[in-house]
């Protein structure tokens, strides 16, 4: 579409989460893919771990990983959804496992609750509004989104974002009626969006 974006644009649930760990002190341990992985490189994540982070991590999200998390949470450690999505659209077009299943298991087997960094928490849309001096007018903002409740329910309803729905990625047939209060629109793609609201 030809936008230009520097990375310092992108306010994404990694921000919050690194954000989260820097206030905090925490020395996490951290199920995410490697180049998620990346963007942590400077925190310490020594162990004892005193917070265990997942995110979207196909390949950590498997049973040595889950239970080398459950010990630390057994230890004391606090348990942080980076975001509970039940499922995301794979590469293959096919819906695949989102975090959301395995952080509710870690929750279930240690009896915590886990903190949400990520959408669809308010907290969330609250410092992503703030990083772009838009706490103040929330209702200026749109949300786009192919999950009705994770990317425009939440903190994005409560907030009053204008939310966009765009039946692409694991956006399924039937979707909207999912919706606890009506969306601004539903959309084809993004660019339709886009053509929608910022006409040349």
């Amino acid at each position: 579409m030809g936008f230009e974006v520097d990375r310092s644009e992108i306010f994404s649930s990694l921000s919050a989460a690194k954000q989260l760990i820097t206030d905090r002190g925490y020395r996490p341990l951290l199920l995410l893919e490697d180049d998620a992985l990346s963007q942590f490189s400077d925190i310490d994540q020594s162990a004892p771990h005193n917070a265990v982070f997942i995110g979207l991590a196909p390949s950590k999200l498997d049973y040595e990983h889950l239970n080398q998390a459950f010990q630390a949470l057994l230890n004391g450690a606090d348990l942080v959804g980076i975001h509970r999505a039940r499922y995301f659209a794979s590469s293959e077009k096919q819906l695949s496992l989102g975090p959301g299943p395995f952080v509710t298991a870690l929750e279930s087997a240690t009896d915590k609750t886990a903190e949400l960094v990520g959408k669809p928490a308010r907290a969330f849309y609250q410092l992503a509004l703030a990083d772009m001096g838009l706490l103040s007018d929330p209702g200026s903002v749109a949300m786009v989104g192919d999950d009705v409740l994770a990317d425009l329910g939440g903190g994005a309803q409560e907030l009053g974002l204008q939310r966009y729905l765009v039946r692409t990625g694991k956006y399924r047939p039937g979707d909207e009626a999912k919706a606890s209060a009506p969306l601004d629109g539903t959309f084809d793609s993004f660019a339709a969006i886009v053509h929608e609201l910022c006409p040349t």
